[in-house]
C-alpha cells in the first residue's frame, strides 16, 4: 500500500505563521497606496468643483466686514463667513456653515501634521497663521489696508470633505503695477478629506487651494514636493549644458514639473502648513514672459512675497510640485 502524503501539523502553523508576518508587512504599505490615490482623485475632484464655482462669481471681492479694532473684542470680523453664504453657497453646494470659533463643529481637526511631517502644529485659525509674512516683512500691506487679517469660517461638502476658509476681502485684480502676491490672494481653502479622522496630515487628507485676483480669478492647488529644490538654474539653455527651468523639476522625478507663478504664489500663503518658514529668496516659475537669452519669466520671492519679472540669464532656485 503506497503511503500518503501531507503536511504536519506544525508545518500547516509555520506556513499560517509566515503568511502572518508577510501579510502584517505588505499590508500597511497597500493600504495607504489605495488611500493616497483616493485622496489623489478626491483632491482634483474638489479642485474642478471650486474652481467651476469660482469661476462663476463676478467678483471675490468685498464680501462681508472687517473693521480693526485695538481689541480683539472691537473688531468686527464678518469677512469669510459672509463669503461663504453670500458668495459661494450660491455657485456651491454646502451642507453646514461654521463661523469663526466654531471650526470643529464642521469637522476641522485642531491638529494636523506639516507636509515634511515634522511638525504637528495648530490648525491655522486667522489669515495671518497661515503666513506671518501675509501681513509682515517688506510689504506695505498693513500700511496701505490692502490685507486683512480675517478669522477662518468652515463649511462642510455634500461629499464630507470639511472646508476652512481664509478670504480676504480687500484683494486687488492682477495688475503690473504692484508687484507683491499679499494683496492678489482673495480666497485660500485649507480642507481636509475625511474631516478628524487621521491622518490629518498635509500632503494626505489635507491640502489647499487659493483664488487669487478679484476679477478674472486664477484658482489653483499646487502639490508641494517636500523640501527637495533643484540647484540654481537659468530659464533658459545658452548652450553650454545649463538645464532649463521648465525641465528642471524633471531631472529629480517623472512626476515632478516647476509650477506657474499663481502655483508658486499658493505655496507663499501656505507657508505653515509645508514649513517653509525658513526658506528664503526667489523661486523660478514656469511662467514665461518672453524667450531668448534676453528674455524674462517671474519669479517668486518667499522672503518678501514679491512677484518680479527676471531676467532669464539669472540663476535661481526652482521649487518643485507633482504634476
Amino acid at each position: 500500500m503506497k503511503k500518503k502524503k501531507g503536511f504536519t501539523l506544525a508545518e500547516v502553523l509555520i506556513t499560517l505563521a509566515i503568511i502572518g508576518i508577510v501579510a502584517a508587512i505588505t499590508l500597511p504599505s497597500l493600504l495607504v497606496n489605495v488611500n493616497e490615490k483616493a485622496w489623489d482623485a478626491q483632491k482634483k475632484a474638489l479642485h474642478a468643483r471650486l474652481a467651476q464655482a469660482i469661476g462663476q462669481m463676478n467678483t471675490l471681492g468685498g464680501y462681508g466686514t472687517y473693521t480693526k479694532g485695538e481689541t480683539d473684542d472691537e473688531t468686527v470680523d464678518t469677512a469669510a463667513e459672509s463669503f461663504i453664504l453670500d458668495a459661494l453657497s450660491k455657485v456651491y453646494k454646502i451642507n453646514n456653515v461654521c463661523g469663526p470659533d466654531k471650526l470643529s463643529s464642521c469637522g476641522i481637526p485642531s491638529k494636523i501634521t506639516t507636509l515634511d511631517a515634522v511638525a504637528e502644529i495648530t490648525f491655522p485659525t486667522m489669515m495671518s497663521e497661515l503666513n506671518s509674512k501675509l501681513l509682515n516683512g517688506q510689504h506695505h500691506a498693513n500700511e496701505d489696508g490692502d490685507v486683512a487679517d480675517t478669522k477662518a469660517a468652515a463649511f462642510e461638502t455634500v461629499n464630507g470633505e470639511s472646508i476652512a476658509v481664509f478670504y480676504n476681502p480687500l484683494c486687488s485684480s492682477d495688475t503690473s503695477a504692484d508687484h507683491f502676491v499679499q494683496n492678489k490672494m482673495c480666497v485660500n481653502f485649507v480642507y481636509d478629506l475625511n474631516g478628524k479622522e487621521g491622518p490629518n496630515q498635509v500632503g494626505k487628507d489635507v491640502g489647499f487651494i487659493t483664488a487669487f485676483y478679484n476679477r478674472n480669478p486664477v484658482v489653483v492647488a499646487p502639490a508641494f514636493f517636500g523640501s527637495t529644490f533643484a540647484s540654481s538654474v537659468s530659464s533658459y539653455d545658452d548652450g553650454t549644458g545649463v538645464v532649463d527651468v521648465l525641465a528642471a523639476c524633471k531631472t529629480i522625478a517623472d512626476d515632478l514639473r516647476t509650477p506657474d507663478r499663481d502655483e508658486l504664489a499658493s505655496l507663499f500663503v501656505n507657508s505653515a502648513l509645508i514649513n517653509l518658514f525658513d526658506v528664503e529668496g526667489g523661486y523660478w516659475s514656469s511662467s514665461i514672459i518672453s524667450i531668448g537669452a534676453s528674455g524674462m519669466a517671474w519669479v517668486v520671492g518667499f522672503d518678501t512675497g514679491a512677484r518680479n519679472r527676471g531676467p532669464r540669464f539669472h540663476k535661481y532656485p526652482v521649487m518643485c510640485i507633482r504634476k
